[in-house]
């Protein structure tokens, strides 16, 4: 709880204050136009901290809420990227590599400061738009029926930010690869049921057209786990909480989310399965990859991390995770860490990117 309340209040608040300050000396206007600015982006910061609780969003007007979650969600990136830009100008500064008054009362330090911050972040929301086919060939010794064509996704975070006209473009894409299976690793909800709700997305994967398979992500419990299940029932997705299913003549293992301290450990859960059969598991935060391994898993699905949807935020999810993102083999056992389809907050993606994977799964 300290690690959150130091990340999402204490490190914003600095860093709002340093970058105010800044906005007012690199202003080139008088007094009464700069508190005209700096009152526009507390406005944007606030609704960031209003996301966290101090209003519902679910109160508000349908059109006010998405409005709201999205800017708000937006200028924590924003800020990120402005701390990091006045950093590494002061530091030039320091050294005598940026004119002294380049940050003071400055038409040009302005100009300068709009323009990339303008650019980096229209180049993040097109990547983001731009959904990456990652393929994915698995092989076995294992008898199967037939070869697999298994589409894998994890981390849509569907809510005021990921509406149904996105849903809908992603439900394209999935269909267009004529999938045997689909595979999804968690946090399909964002944390908010009420635009899913109102905008009937669980009617909306109903038009995929294969199997669909899911486990439980940390979101989902922020939403609330009975209304998840709900959700999910209604939409025709098979969820694994703590179980296991065969289908298409391979067995899937769906893990509760390690938000829940008494989930089942992996080896209570695979007591009755026949690892005969090829074997995937589905478990959103990819920790403790080595109990796969100990279990006779085949492969891992993962998500959760979404490789830290910027730069350099990536760089810190390498070091907490043993596998931020990507592929990675343990022994026999295959795993993969996807980045996720979806994404958390604003849609930016700089250094990393959206994707969902196309499995093909054979001997």
């Amino acid at each position: 709880m300290r690690i959150w309340f130091l990340l999402f209040l204490v490190l914003p608040l600095i860093g709002i204050a340093y970058t105010f300050w800044h906005t007012w000396q690199v202003l080139p206007c008088s007094a009464p136009w700069k508190i005209a600015v700096l009152a526009v982006m507390a406005l944007c910061f606030f609704c960031f901290f209003a996301n966290f609780g101090i209003w519902s969003l679910d109160r508000m007007p349908m059109p006010v809420a998405t409005v709201a979650y999205n800017v708000g969600n937006s200028s924590i990136f924003l800020l990120l990227y402005l701390v990091m830009l006045f950093l590494l100008l002061d530091l030039g500064r320091w050294v005598h590599v940026v004119p002294p008054d380049f940050l003071h009362h400055s038409l040009k330090g302005t100009l300068s400061v709009l323009v990339l911050m303008v650019g980096l972040f229209t180049y993040g929301y097109v990547h983001y738009r731009d959904k990456a086919r990652q393929p994915l060939t698995l092989t076995t010794s294992k008898k199967l029926e037939r070869p697999l064509k298994i589409v894998m996704l994890s981390d849509l975070h569907l809510g005021y930010h990921n509406q149904i006209g996105e849903l809908n473009r992603w439900i394209d894409l999935m269909n267009r690869e004529n999938p045997d299976l689909i595979l999804i690793g968690g946090d399909i909800i964002d944390g908010h049921m009420r635009p899913l709700i109102e905008q009937n997305m669980a009617q909306a994967f109903r038009n995929l057209k294969a199997p669909v398979v899911a486990c439980l992500g940390n979101h989902e419990y922020y939403t609330g786990e009975s209304a998840a299940m709900k959700f999910y029932e209604d939409a025709g997705i098979h969820l694994l909480v703590d179980s296991a299913m065969t289908l298409k003549g391979v067995n899937i293992i769906g893990r509760d989310d390690r938000t829940n301290p008494g989930r089942k450990s992996l080896e209570e859960l695979l007591a009755g399965v026949d690892t005969a059969r090829y074997t995937i598991l589905l478990d959103h935060q990819p920790y403790h990859l080595e109990q796969a391994e100990q279990n006779g898993v085949d492969f891992q699905l993962s998500g959760h991390t979404h490789y830290g949807q910027v730069w350099p935020i990536s760089w810190i999810e390498d070091a907490i995770y043993e596998d931020a993102y990507g592929p990675l083999q343990k022994g026999k056992t295959q795993y993969f860490v996807t980045s996720g389809i979806g994404i958390w907050g604003a849609k930016f993606r700089i250094g990393t990117r959206s994707e969902y994977l196309v499995a093909e799964l054979k001997n």
